[in-house]
């Protein structure tokens, strides 16, 4: 006799069990019953297909009804609804959502793939918002599209910073909307700590978003043309997207007395059984394990979703696969930079009291040498005991995913920070260096487990030089001229020996650079010295990132609106692909060269060695004519004064 499965919900971990039971077996009968009108859609896709990316609609079908039925032999009944599970006798009641008519199924497996819906909190005046959108499904989508479409918003409002809004709020400026973020946190995108986050605040303002940071929605007047912030400010929209999370569907399994997790997951066992046996659950509706710490976690994403579609199959066809847990890799695109995150961050480990070791550091993308070079921000946050890594964040405009994907690797291989010193990536000029920046976080972290290299990190620096700490800079001292760390004193580095005269030997000596490298090479050339020394954890660059955002300058207000072919340029400075701190040597020497009234043209892919430069020319009393990006590469030109 076949087995006969009826399974809820399609999307991610429906379809893909689907698929896989019929891989697996010929005999068996498969319902898959859909809410929707669409079975398997790409979800992650919808914004793009609002901000015209993704220009055909079709593309985010990935498999439709007729398709999916014929290639897998699927009993498939969209726009129907399974209204309750009866787990006694192993039946449920659909209905049919086109005529209204309801019937019972019997089953001898069932799957609940629900998955989440977004949060839409109880705000006054929100049911007289007519263009308050959620996005969630391609009926959302529609929606949202022909809104703007039809009726060419001017402003909008995205309310929550997570994956959803930040995508919607590039789509929506990529539209021509003038946008404004609001985020309850300190900081957008929760997988990631705070210092990396900045650098998106930081991009995002550069790209005209206004970022309103710590405060909430208090409530929609003038039908939704007005949002009122938690402070009493007054926001003006045309439209507003809500993404301010989502909830698990879990009522049907609630009803039908699953057994429920403290924030609403439906509890599954290592082989995502629920309470009931001949039930299994799988993607976002559900708890998962955290791989890092073994507690229970809500993690919605659509890898872990489909693995755990798959793995379900095989368990209800008689193998006893389990699933690992979920780590948490995640990716998004943010304009032009790219952000990921995998295992767990400083906030999660902090709650957790976990003792662990942190890392910054900020290569090149591939070999500075090779055009398009562009610098990655990376951290590394491990177990300096042991070696074992917890997790990892990158924020860069290039090989971003490549970093992250071998490090969730790593930690799925159990492997230490050490053995990452050991990996042997693939290597070419335009793709790496030869030491690959996962091997360089390697080698900065197992300096820190050999007790070779002792550091501190960018929130502690304040308080250690008010207190007296004495702080070397060991930059060169044009680069000071872009910003440095108040109370620190200038000792270039390739000064150091010569003036170790000025330095005390009975107190702790802090040393701080651009980006990390030459504070390292500093804190040696002390301790050989019998100094003892640590180091500022990825230098000015880590330390600025978070003090920058409060001083962000819009370039926009501070350059005039030149053509380039209306600019006389008298001298080309191409710094692309270098590190600190040639940018800032080569761009001193340029200026140099010039006569008063005379223009420089600078290219550059480090934008943050020069995110200062407005501040700059206006204090050294050049004139910045103009900034533009052309892909990887910024362009400044400079009039000396």
């Amino acid at each position: 006799m076949s087995t006969k499965v009826i399974i809820v919900g399609g999307v991610a971990g429906g379809a893909t069990a689907a698929a896989r039971l019929r891989r697996i077996s010929e005999d068996v009968e498969i319902i898959l019953v859909e809410r929707g009108e669409h079975i398997s859609f790409a979800n992650c896709g919808l914004p793009y297909y609002i901000g015209e990316t993704i220009k055909e609609r079709s593309k985010l079908l990935v498999q439709t009804v007729e398709g999916m039925s014929k290639r897998f032999n699927l009993d498939v009944r969209n726009s129907s609804e399974v209204l309750s599970i009866d787990p006694q006798n192993n039946k449920v009641i659909i209905k049919n959502l086109k005529n209204g008519e309801e019937y019972e199924e019997t089953y001898d497996k069932l799957l609940l793939s629900p998955g989440a819906r977004p949060i839409v909190p109880p705000i006054p005046g929100l049911s007289e918002n007519k263009t308050a959108f959620t996005l969630r499904n391609i009926p959302d989508t529609d929606k949202i599209k022909t809104y703007v479409d039809s009726n060419k918003p001017k402003k909008a409002v995205v309310i929550g910073g997570g994956f959803i809004g930040i995508e919607m709020a590039e789509n929506l400026v990529d539209r021509g909307i003038e946008m404004t973020l609001v985020e309850m946190a300190k900081q957008i995108m929760a997988p990631i700590d705070v210092e990396m986050a900045s650098i998106l605040h930081t991009h995002l303002k550069e790209k005209g978003v206004h970022l309103v940071l710590e405060n909430g929605v208090q409530a929609f007047t003038d039908q939704g043309k007005k949002v009122v912030l938690s402070d009493g400010t007054e926001i003006e929209t045309d439209m507003t997207i809500l993404s301010i999370g989502v909830r698990p569907e879990n009522e049907l399994a609630q009803s039908a007395g699953l057994e429920l997790g403290e924030r609403g997951g439906i509890i599954v066992n290592e082989y995502l059984q629920t309470s009931q046996e001949d039930i299994y659950a799988v993607g976002d509706a559900i708890e998962v394990v955290d791989y890092i710490n073994g507690i229970k976690a809500m993690i919605p994403l659509a890898g872990p979703a489909n693995r755990q579609g798959r793995i379900a199959a095989n368990n209800m066809m008689g193998k006893k696969e389990k699933y690992q847990g979920t780590m948490g890799t995640s990716i998004a695109k943010v304009f032009d930079l790219t952000v990921a995150a995998t295992g767990n961050n400083e906030k999660t480990l902090k709650h957790l009291g976990i003792t662990y070791e942190v890392v910054h550091i900020h290569p090149s993308s591939h070999a500075g040498y090779y055009p398009g070079a562009a610098p990655i921000a990376l951290k590394l946050i491990f177990d300096k005991s042991t070696g074992k890594i917890f997790g990892a964040q990158a924020v860069g405009a290039d090989g971003v995913d490549k970093r992250i994907d071998v490090i969730a690797t790593a930690i799925k291989g159990e492997l230490t920070v050490e053995d990452l010193t050991n990996l042997e990536l693939s290597y070419a000029p335009p793709f790496s260096s030869a030491k690959d920046p996962v091997n360089m976080a390697g080698y900065v972290a197992s300096n820190i487990m050999d007790g070779e290299l002792e550091h501190i990190q960018w929130h502690e620096v304040d308080q250690i030089v008010s207190d007296g700490g004495l702080l070397i800079d060991v930059r060169e001292p044009m680069e000071r001229e872009f910003g440095f760390i108040k109370g620190s004193k200038n000792i270039p580095l390739n000064d150091l020996r010569d003036r170790l005269s000025e330095l005390p030997k009975d107190q702790t000596i802090y040393v701080s650079c651009q980006v990390g490298l030459r504070g390292y090479l500093a804190s040696q050339i002390l301790k050989n010295k019998g100094y003892k020394v640590k180091n500022v954890d990825g230098g000015w660059k880590t330390y600025s990132s978070v003090l920058r955002e409060n001083l962000a300058i819009d370039d926009k207000t501070t350059t005039n609106n030149f053509k380039e072919n209306e600019i006389q340029v008298d001298k080309v400075v191409d710094v692309t692909g270098l590190t600190c701190p040639m940018p800032i040597i080569e761009l001193k020497k340029g200026i140099e060269s010039l006569e008063s009234g005379q223009v420089l043209e600078l290219h550059v892919t480090d934008k943050g060695a020069l995110n200062d430069l407005p501040a700059w020319s206006k204090n050294a009393g050049h004139t910045l004519l103009k900034t533009v990006q052309e892909e990887k590469i910024f362009k400044f030109w400079l009039e000396k004064k």
